[in-house]
């Protein structure tokens, strides 16, 4: 069986206080529905109890979110989580690009989740799943949900589905990969500043197409002036009209036209 593990863009990401070496955020999220990686089970030449995962990633196994959910399944159901990985593998065809504010990790680590609850039959809940994956990372739990469009919000375990018509997204990934714990460390040291409440939950009640009509790149994403103090090769690119920032970068989107 193969499932789509699908981008996301942040329309807006405004930081609105710090919670230990964490930062509590609100946020919409949006799925891109035409960028996605794609994750199959197969079954292994020989059975064995090592964890297989095939695909080009830049990191290695125990520090894949793939893999860090395989782990967090294990301690929920070992006998059926070990069984089933001792006869398959898993294969990732990678299309989202790796630090650059696209949540793939993030997207891969859900969608293994819920494709393995699903085939094992293990009957945990969303909000079980969305609790248990916020250990993997953040923007975990928004995938686990599966919806189109939603606010998020505390460390990004809150996930508010937000009615809105499905918008197509165009994204552009310059060459500049973006270590998002620095950009998020830059942004505590140099440039933290609390977002007005008011601004944010009026944010949160706006579509996201009024809302990427009305406000400039800087004012939605907090953490585009620590990116571009860390990566200035960033700054040529938003001499462009209507391309924003998403999550920690490096990737720029807007909406589709035509």
């Amino acid at each position: 069986m193969t499932q789509r593990a699908h981008a996301k863009v942040n329309i807006f990401l405004k930081i609105t206080a710090k919670r230990g070496d964490y930062h509590e955020l609100c946020s919409r999220f949006v799925q891109v529905n035409d960028l996605y990686d794609e994750i199959t089970f197969l079954p292994k030449d020989q059975p064995d109890s090592a964890f297989e995962l095939e695909g080009n990633f830049s990191c290695r196994l125990k520090q894949n979110s793939i893999y860090k959910a395989y782990r967090l399944l294990l301690e929920q159901a070992p006998q059926k989580v070990a069984d089933f990985f001792r006869h398959h593998r898993v294969k990732v065809n990678k299309n989202i690009p790796e630090f650059a504010g696209l949540g793939g990790g993030s997207s891969d680590a859900a969608t293994f989740l819920n494709l393995t609850n699903e085939i094992l039959d293990l009957r945990f809940a969303p909000d079980r799943l969305a609790d248990l994956s916020s250990r993997i990372g953040a923007d975990v739990p928004f995938f686990i949900y599966g919806y189109h469009s939603a606010n998020v919000s505390g460390i990004g375990e809150i996930v508010e589905s937000f009615e809105e018509e499905p918008i197509e997204i165009e994204t552009f990934t310059p060459d500049i990969k973006c270590d998002t714990k620095a950009v998020y460390q830059t942004f505590r040291e140099h440039f933290f500043q609390v977002c007005d409440q008011p601004f944010c939950d009026k944010l949160s009640a706006m579509k996201s197409k009024e809302i990427l009509a009305n406000y400039a790149p800087d004012q939605l994403n907090d953490l585009l002036p620590p990116a571009l103090s860390l990566y200035p090769d960033l700054r040529p690119y938003f001499d462009k009209e209507e391309w924003f920032f998403s999550g920690s970068g490096s990737t720029l989107f807007r909406i589709k036209h035509g």
